[in-house]
Parts: structure tokens; sequence; C-alpha cells
């Protein structure tokens, strides 16, 4: 049964959520979009099956939070790109004038904007780390500083699943002053905003988020991608078990295996690990959709906000083996339906593992978040969300 509020105009969009329960193996999960800076739906629907909660209520509630994954770097972004505004960081600066230990292995040289579009070379790490070390802040960001690129910077694009938000992370910490990455955003966007977004759960707080599994549609079956897959992903990573894309996501393998960890949601992981609702996102997003503005709440200027999407990158990907393009830490549409956020020329976002999506599109002024617990095949925009963005444009938007 879809619980929450929407308006009329916008039922397909919601007839749409509710076939991805009948038809695709939804079992939790929630949606919310802004339009012009209003909320239009707000819905979800489902149970959120919290192993550790040890309470008879698992249904979805509005205030429901999950993983979202790598959309997390597009919050981590839009901190780099506040901080940049008020000239605490420099994004053509190197890093390394910020952090000084990061110059190591002839990394002096690489400035905030490489890292924001994967054009670094770090996007693995060499050495074996141990399950336990993903958890600490302080011992990532010291094996960071100690990185060898993969590559010479700057001459290639290779996506980074997780270093990329300790790098910026740390970025943001040291020139804010704040005591952690998280103590920022919850200051400057979090509690701004009213929204439920963390990265790094207290024990206490874990009991009410949903657990994240694998996608299986009504017969029991994995529901296969239409889009590049995780199974195409795997085969990369067979082929070349010591390569840069085995390493970027099976070094250590908790990256993998302890996302539902109490450890993995205490832990800061700013690329991977933020916890939201969707209205989270759709605020967040539906803020960036009008000039970096949500009501009273600026978040960004509107030529700052611009930024987001301006393409700085847009080749074939050396850790993800398809085409993508980035700008200031957001991914842009490449026009096929699991890499094309909204129909707007100017929309931007970013996908993360599994399903949960977030996305603006200024061009139509929409805000849009989407998440879940049960994790699809798909490396960019999954079936179940390309389903209901068709609905809201081909139904609503009449586009």
């Amino acid at each position: 049964m879809i619980q929450g509020q929407w308006d009329k105009a916008w039922q397909p969009v919601v007839e749409a959520f509710a076939q991805n329960f009948s038809e695709m193996g939804e079992q939790g999960a929630a949606l919310a979009i802004y339009c012009s800076g209003e909320p239009v739906v707000n819905i979800w629907a489902g149970v959120r099956q919290n192993q550790g909660a040890g309470v008879v209520d698992q249904t979805w509630q509005e205030d429901t939070c999950v993983n979202i994954f790598s959309v997390g770097k597009a919050l981590v972004a839009l901190c780099v790109l506040q901080l940049a505004e008020r000239g605490l960081l420099d994004l053509d600066k190197p890093v390394a004038d910020y952090w000084p230990e990061f110059a190591q292995e002839n990394k002096g040289h690489i400035t905030i904007r490489q890292v924001m579009c994967h054009r670094t070379g770090l996007s693995a790490f060499r050495n074996l780390l141990e399950y336990e070390d993903i958890f600490d802040w302080q011992k990532m960001t010291t094996e960071i500083a100690a990185l060898k690129p993969w590559w010479e910077p700057g001459t290639a694009q290779g996506y980074s699943p997780f270093i990329y938000g300790w790098i910026l992370g740390e970025l943001v910490k040291r020139v804010s002053g704040c005591a952690s990455f998280d103590d920022y955003f919850q200051r400057e966007v979090a509690q701004p905003l009213g929204v439920r977004c963390r990265f790094g759960i207290p024990p206490d707080q874990q009991t009410a988020l949903a657990d994240t599994a694998p996608l299986k549609n009504p017969n029991g079956l994995a529901v296969q991608s239409n889009g590049a897959d995780s199974m195409a992903l795997g085969k990369i990573m067979k082929a070349d078990p010591r390569g840069v894309t085995n390493r970027a996501f099976g070094n250590p393998v908790s990256f993998m295996t302890a996302t539902n960890s109490p450890a993995w949601r205490q832990a800061q992981i700013p690329a991977a690990n933020g916890h939201a609702n969707a209205v989270a996102l759709a605020r967040i997003f539906g803020a960036l959709a009008e000039g970096g503005r949500l009501g009273d709440v600026q978040l960004l200027s509107a030529a700052q906000s611009q930024l987001c999407s301006r393409e700085l990158s847009a080749e074939d990907d050396r850790v993800l083996g398809l085409r993508l393009r980035f700008g200031h830490g957001f991914m842009l549409p490449q026009g096929r339906p699991d890499c094309r956020f909204g129909r707007g020329a100017s929309a931007f976002g970013h996908p993360g593992a599994g399903g949960a999506l977030g996305f603006a599109d200024p061009d139509y002024h929409l805000g849009f978040g989407y998440v879940t617990s049960r994790m699809g095949q798909s490396l960019l925009i999954d079936s179940r969300v390309i389903r209901l963005i068709d609905a809201a444009y081909q139904d609503v938007l009449n586009i």
C-alpha cells in the first residue's frame, strides 16, 4: 500500500511506483519530487527489514533512512563547492596546498578539480588493506597520502568509488575547522534544510535504518539490468584480479560485504555510506534545480550552482569500462536511459549502487530523490527508477 502525499497531477508517478512493487520485486522504497521549489510527491511503501532492530513493526516510514551509496558523492561535492564559493578552497589549487602529506608519490600537482571529476589516478588502494581499516578515518587518509597514482594524474578518467570521498572529506574537515566531514554537512546542508541525511550513524540510531539486500523479481529471480550492470563489472574484475577495477571495489573486501554492519554505519565513508530518506535527496537536489536556493535556504549562489553541470571530463572510464561524463562531482547525462538525469540539457545528479538516485533538472525545475532497500544490478540508473523518471516526464510534464 502506497503511503504519503502527492499532487493529483503526479498520479502517474505514484502508479509507476506501485508497479515497481507488483512487477519488479520492490520491497521497501521511497520517492520524493520537488517541482519549482515545492513538494509534489512524497511517497513510501513496503518494509525495511532491519535484522538488528528486534522489533515487530518493520514497515517503511516516511523518515526511514537507508544507505544511498554513491549518491553521497554529489553531497560531498556540494560541500566542496560551498567552501570554494566562500574562498576557503580554490578548486584549481593542489590538494597538497591544504593537506601537505598528500604530496607524497609525486601527487603534489593534483588539483581539487581533478579529484572532483575522477582524473587523479587514485581509484584504488595498491597495498592490501584489512577488513576493519575502512572504518578508521585517520588510517584511510594516511593510506591515501602515501598512495601512488595508477596513471599520470590528469591524463585519463578513472572512477574512484571510495577514495574520492576521503580526499574531499578531509579537505572539508581541514578548511572548515569542523571535527568531521559529517559535522560540516549537518551544519551547512542537513540542518538548514531540515533533512535526515547523515554520514556516520550512532549505534543507538541504527535500528531505525533499512537493511539492503539483492533485488529479486516476484518469482525469486535476480532482476536483470537494461543497461551497464554489475555482471559486466564482475567480468572486468575477474579478468585482472590485481588490476585497478578489482582493487577499487574489492580492496578490502569490506567495501563489498560490510554495508549492513554496525561498523560500516557508524564510520564516515563519504563516497559510499551516507544514509538518507527520499525527501532529503529531493530537497537538496530541488535547491540545486533552483539555482542553489530552496525557500529561505541558500546552499549555493546561482553562479556557483552552474558548476554542477559544467563538464570537466567525458571519456571511456578506466575503472567502470564505459563512457561517462562528469561535472564538479556530479555525473552528467549521456542520452541513454541508464545515464539520463531528467530531460534537460543542464541536468545533473548521481546514482548509488543498486538503485538510489538523486538528480536536479534546472531546465524543468525538478529535484528528484529515490531510495530503496533492494539493490538491482545496474551500474548507473536502475530500471525501477527509469520507470519513475519516464512517468514524471512523459505522463506529467508531457516531454
